[in-house]
């Protein structure tokens, strides 16, 4: 099979490039120590003043120590560092490509690879590429070719022998090896043969084998496709470290101390003084200037170590030695390199690819593509999941031993009859909403990485996502009413059965809703449970069985409880106005009379019904906004 792509080769230029952030806050007065009127606040530079340029056909490595803000170069790179996430954070610099700010158009021909791996546990290697392929590949290609492509990918990158393996990395699920998914992770951005990709660590927890075959397939894909592709890498060994282009050296308190051909590198600080007699790999060295640790056949070097006061005086004095040999030898080179574009050739690059960067601008597939192919995901990665037989279990045993506390219970114990009803209400008002609100929490990384990378829209992600739910969030509910139901001894009637059924799927379905909300506003599962929790127990006191004479300062409360209206409907369909019930011996009253019943009333059913409809709408469209709010990076 062949592809047939149009690219847009990426003149690839960033320009004093600054991020700094706030360290601390500012207290209020009763936190504060006594005595102590300052603020604790300070500013940390993270990158301090780096550029470079990247032509198409080139691979640049960005190396440096832990925290030298390698991956926080990465992302801004990448456009996905905003300032909104982190208020506290400023950033300034410029980015561009061909000349041009970064863009959302351009936001979809670049391929991000994290440092993490985010992908579905439970889906296998070649689904979790068919699916993306499908999502990320142009609608002028067929299914089968989209399949086709994703099988070559994997393939090249080595997968073939896991295909049909589980992805995991989560307790209990067993899947592929971390090298593994980390090529996975590759695959993915492969897929759509970006014109710019950029990766953090993309050699992180390979073997040396592993690692060269990764650094040699992008090194294959810049040269041949004429690709802009960027690097963070810790410590590469000496033959990956010949296979960049180019090189970009962060010290550890993110200042550029060398930037050009990785090829050159070494010849470069021996003229600044840092000469190495010794046969060593180039990173090597390199991360040790970094550090501010020279090499001891160096006149720079600091020594044994055996003052550290001395020792920490010495390093930085390498460390600035090195960032002044930069300002003079490299950075004004740098900026008439990149003042030298030529605009003729900017302009043709422009012209060529104008066509494809409007279809570019343009989602890859439909509405109706995206949810269905998204659909089908979820179902395939959350059947483990939803019908995993301890969930079962859960439901089907308090079924069994509900049925057995109520088993049969006579007509004339209405006090029974009523705590049934009841216990339907809460049961199946508050299992649903605990475990919504862990879906989007947990899905948040995935959602972020696939958004940014503009395969689906929101709305086609939320409806099949909600929608996939619905096997399980109804027919555990469904065996749990027949069951109990039946050996509870509610009214035989099938009618009767079949509209009580429709009120707790109906009530279900606005608990998962209310679920979903809090989820999606809180975005994190701790804080989701406690409010969730605070819910339930308000929901459930003033359900109307508990407390009947509740003060009218917080009657209102009830009417906020969905399951206050789903009881009052099941209510409803066992009992009505006319029935009686034995209040004392031989003496008859109308149940509307009894306290249980008398709390909701049987009256005003289809105000009932409107009020649960309009929450299972109402708390839907709340976390839909608020998923909004949660924009890409």
């Amino acid at each position: 099979m062949t592809l047939t792509w149009v690219y847009l080769y990426e003149e690839f230029q960033f320009e004093e490039v600054v991020y700094k952030v706030k360290i601390g806050q500012d207290s209020a007065w009763w936190q504060r120590p006594y005595g102590s009127k300052g603020s604790t606040v300070c500013e940390k530079t993270i990158l301090n003043g780096i550029s470079g340029v990247v032509c198409p056909g080139e691979m640049l490595a960005m190396l440096g120590p832990s925290g030298s803000g390698k991956t926080t170069l990465l992302t801004a790179l990448g456009g996905r560092l905003g300032t909104s996430t982190n208020p506290a954070a400023h950033f300034s610099g410029k980015i561009t490509y061909n000349g041009q700010p970064f863009s959302g158009t351009m936001r979809r021909r670049t391929g991000f690879v994290a440092q993490d791996d985010v992908l579905y546990p439970h889906l296998t290697v070649i689904e979790t590429l068919r699916y993306t392929a499908l999502l990320r590949l142009p609608s002028t290609l067929s299914a089968a070719e989209k399949a086709a492509h994703a099988e070559a990918v994997m393939v090249e990158l080595g997968l073939a022998r896991v295909a049909h393996s589980m992805i995991g990395g989560v307790r209990g699920v067993r899947g592929v090896s971390g090298g593994e998914r980390k090529r996975v992770s590759i695959g993915l951005e492969m897929l759509v043969n970006p014109s710019l990709l950029l990766l953090d660590e993309p050699t992180s927890g390979l073997d040396s084998s592993t690692a060269a075959k990764i650094v040699g397939t992008l090194k294959r894909m810049s040269v041949q496709g004429r690709r802009t592709v960027v690097v963070t890498i810790h410590q590469p060994s000496s033959r990956l470290y010949h296979m960049f282009d180019k090189v970009l050296l962060l010290s550890a308190d993110g200042n550029p101390i060398y930037y050009g051909r990785a090829a050159d590198a070494l010849s470069y600080f021996a003229s600044v003084g840092f000469t190495c007699s010794l046969s060593i790999n180039p990173a090597d060295l390199m991360l040790d200037l970094a550090n501010g640790i020279a090499p001891v056949s160096t006149e720079n070097s600091c020594g044994n170590g055996d003052d550290a006061g001395s020792t920490e005086k010495c390093m930085k004095q390498v460390k600035e030695k090195l960032i002044s040999a930069y300002d003079r030898h490299i950075a004004t080179a740098l900026k008439t390199e990149i003042c030298s574009v030529d605009p003729t050739t900017l302009g043709y690059m422009r012209e060529m690819g104008n066509a494809a960067r409007k279809r570019a601008a343009e989602w890859s597939t439909s509405w109706w593509e995206q949810f269905s192919v998204l659909l089908r995901r979820g179902l395939k990665e959350r059947r483990h999941e939803s019908f995993s037989k301890l969930r079962i279990f859960q439901v089907l045993s308090v079924a069994f031993l509900g049925g057995l506390l109520w088993w049969h219970t006579p007509l004339n114990h209405i006090q029974d009859r009523t705590a049934l009803i009841f216990f339907f209400s809460v049961f199946w008002g508050f299992f649903p909403l605990y475990n919504a609100v862990f879906t989007f929490p947990v899905e948040r990384p995935m959602l972020l990485r696939e958004r940014s990378s503009g395969m689906y829209r929101l709305s086609s992600y939320f409806l099949a996502r909600t929608i996939g739910d619905l096997p399980m969030e109804l027919g555990l509910p469904t065996a749990f009413t027949i069951i109990i139901y039946w050996m509870g001894g509610l009214s035989p009637n099938p009618v009767t059965f079949m509209v009580s059924l429709c009120i707790v799927l109906f009530s279900v379905l606005v608990a998962q809703s209310l679920g979903l909300a809090v989820g999606a506003l809180l975005m994190e599962v701790k804080q989701g449970t406690t409010l969730a929790s605070v819910i339930t127990m308000a929901f459930l006191i003033a359900g109307g069985y508990y407390v009947q004479h509740i003060p009218p300062f917080i009657s209102w409360l009830k009417y906020l409880s969905y399951s206050f209206y789903c009881y009052k409907l099941l209510l409803g369909v066992q009992f009505s106005e006319r029935d009686y019930y034995e209040c004392g011996a031989g003496v008859m009253c109308p149940v509307t009379q009894f306290p249980a019943i008398k709390a909701v009333g049987l009256d005003y059913m289809w105000v009932a019904v409107c009020i649960m409809a309009f929450m299972l709408v109402g708390y839907r469209l709340v976390a839909y906004v608020a998923l909004q709010r949660l924009q890409p990076r």
